[in-house]
């Protein structure tokens, strides 16, 4: 009788402990997808700077944080719609996983809190376009793929531009002002005097306005990330940044846009591109890379006097334009190893 009752009680909490395990499993389950999610979001941070490594996508964040609340939440929330949309649509694993539906909706976001008043419709049209950037990335990686052609962040570009431009003929998005004033080019003159100190900040603003940011110590913090990542990436990108600083000055650029970063940030990405991603680093790869990082600086002027009419920024465009040119050239220097 004893036993029976014993047998009887476990029939019926039986239902009660198969239950409260599975519920356990279903929560570590959630847990893990959830923590999943966050690593391909800050992944997505860190591949503005082609770095699929979460750390490096934590202190990028960090440093935007330390310069602006603002673009902190603005990358937080650029990247989290567009990699969540990838995910509704059903992208591969692999793929979101890695943050490469992440970083054009980071940028995009910063971008239109930078270049429009924040208010809650800037808000929605901020998601609006971080959603949209995925669809362009996808269709971009669909075009380009089988050509052997990197997206990099031509979707960023593409959908920046569209939505600013929208503005026009649209009352209720304001200019935060910006946006370079319209107009035929002008003549350039040398302006101010180049410095040791212009050089000191310019290198590590060149690497900070990567994300829009104009901070030393932001761009420092990057850099320390990049290097956590890759020891070649981080020389890269002062290369890089050295490298626009001294194109910009010996072409007399102004002395606030060499300061600023501004020629800088261009030749960051390209650096990291040619000589840490695309390409096996030797002597050809790292001459072919410093080519490259010099003509992104002087493609950075032709594309600031072509987009100035329209009052239209340059953004990442000479970076993509001259890392197309370049690695689609490539195959035919043989000297040349691919990564």
């Amino acid at each position: 009788m004893k036993s029976k009752n014993v047998y009887n009680l476990r029939a019926i909490l039986a239902p009660h402990f198969s239950s409260t395990g599975l519920l356990v499993q279903e929560n570590a389950t959630d847990q893990r997808c959830l923590l999943g999610f966050l690593d391909a979001v800050l992944r997505g941070i860190g591949q503005v700077m082609l770095q699929n490594n979460s750390y490096a996508g934590v202190l990028f964040l960090a440093g935007i944080f330390y310069n602006s609340t603002l673009f902190g939440w603005a990358a937080l929330l650029g990247a989290t719609i567009s990699t969540a949309t990838a995910m509704l649509l059903g992208v591969s694993r692999a793929r979101i996983g890695a943050g490469l539906f992440g970083f054009n909706g980071a940028l995009v976001a910063i971008a239109l809190l930078y270049f429009l008043e924040p208010t809650i419709v800037t808000g929605a049209y901020v998601v609006l376009a971080a959603a949209c950037s995925t669809i362009v990335m996808a269709a971009l990686l669909n075009l380009f793929e089988s050509r052997k052609i990197p997206v990099l962040t031509a979707p960023f570009v593409f959908t920046t531009l569209f939505f600013v431009m929208a503005c026009a003929r649209l009352g209720r998005l304001h200019s935060t002002g910006n946006l370079p004033t319209a107009g035929l080019p002008k003549t350039a003159i040398i302006e101010g005097v180049v410095s040791a100190s212009t050089f000191a900040e310019g290198l590590f603003n060149g690497i900070a306005q990567v994300f829009f940011q104009g901070n030393v110590v932001t761009g420092i913090l990057f850099a320390i990330g990049l290097l956590i990542s890759s020891r070649v990436a981080c020389a890269a990108a002062l290369i890089g940044s050295l490298t626009g600083l001294i194109v910009a000055w010996g072409m007399g650029a102004a002395e606030p846009a060499i300061r600023s970063g501004a020629f800088g940030f261009n030749s960051v990405l390209t650096a990291i591109a040619m000589m840490s991603v695309f390409y096996v680093l030797n002597v050809s790869s790292a001459l072919y890379g410093l080519l490259a990082m010099i003509t992104t600086a002087v493609m950075f002027a032709a594309v600031s006097a072509a987009l100035e009419p329209l009052g239209m920024p340059a953004l990442t465009a000479p970076f993509v334009i001259v890392v197309w040119i370049f690695v689609l050239a490539g195959p035919l220097f043989p000297k040349l190893q691919t990564a």
